[in-house]
């Protein structure tokens, strides 16, 4: 094996993948942002490195360092107040910096599969991204992880088990943005039972303001109980409010401004053409990206 060091050219064509698992594994664009920072910054730093190739060797850098973060006292989310859902990644958006440049699929992307990865062990989280999302092979993961290639396979199937229920998710972006509209037109006339025939019968909403801002603090279960939160958020909605629908994660979310400033954002879990959960994502934390529109 030759020598070979980490450039300025690999930081532009590895970024994508690099973030493609930061977010992925943790749901975050911050965390994700630092981690890449971190990792080139010891790469290049470092002196000639024997390795079999760059990707291979900055890949587990980065898991690894996920896999850290993960275990780390910090990241523990015992003392989040309310429920925690993933930083929207939207893919729409006129900003500066848009982070959706780095995103290299949509696969593993949606807001329903990134809180179903929460409920996985951080091995089973990295096992399964590297290899459903990012097509690695086993003998790879086992490299990255630094674990047996049988064991790779074990925990990936684990994993596949533990993350089924999203299984059945459409990712048809056209159909469910027309779900969507149906969903917004029968809310906006006050049509109940048009609503009620599009959300499945235990349709769950996950209110995260995460202390910062006024949210449900508990997840809010079945039509009618998300339906009167729904109003009631309308109802006190200050002037200057509106929405648009924009692709979030890969697929149709609406997002919501005050003034022109990006106010919350609302995301789904469409299958069998009902909304099985809905996601308002209202912490400003989460939302720093995209600013103003």
């Amino acid at each position: 094996m030759k020598k070979v060091q980490i450039s300025n050219e690999d930081y532009l064509q590895y970024k994508p993948l690099l973030f493609s698992i930061g977010y992925r594994m943790l749901g975050s664009i911050v965390e994700a942002e630092d981690i890449i920072h971190e990792v080139f910054l010891k790469a290049y730093q470092m002196d000639e490195q024997v390795m079999e190739n760059k990707k291979a060797y900055l890949c587990k850098m980065m898991t690894n360092r996920c896999l850290d973060v993960i275990k780390s006292a910090r990241y523990k989310r015992e003392q989040y107040v309310g429920p925690w859902n993933p930083e929207p990644l939207v893919l729409e958006t006129s900003d500066e910096f848009n982070p959706s440049e780095y995103v290299l699929q949509n696969e593993g992307l949606s807001i329903a599969y990134l809180r179903m990865m929460e409920h996985l062990s951080p091995d089973e989280r990295a096992v399964l991204l590297l290899r459903e999302v990012l097509d690695f092979s086993y003998l790879e993961i086992a490299n990255i992880i630094e674990k047996k290639e049988e064991n790779c396979r074990k925990i990936f199937s684990r994993a596949k088990q533990k993350i089924a229920q999203v299984e059945n998710e459409s990712l048809n972006y056209e159909k469910n943005k027309s779900i969507i509209h149906r969903f917004i037109e029968a809310f906006q006339t006050q049509n109940t039972a048009a609503l009620l025939e599009l959300l499945s019968e235990h349709v769950t909403l996950y209110s995260d303001g995460g202390g910062k801002v006024k949210a449900a603090v508990r997840p809010v279960i079945s039509g009618s109980n998300v339906l009167a939160l729904l109003y009631g958020i309308v109802k006190k909605a200050p002037k200057g409010f509106y929405f648009e629908i924009k692709n979030v994660n890969g697929q149709p979310a609406i997002v919501n401004y005050v003034n022109g400033t990006l106010h919350s954002i609302i995301s789904f879990y469409i299958g069998n053409d009902s909304i099985y959960e809905m996601y308002i994502t209202l912490n400003p934390d989460k939302l720093t990206y995209y600013g103003k529109k």
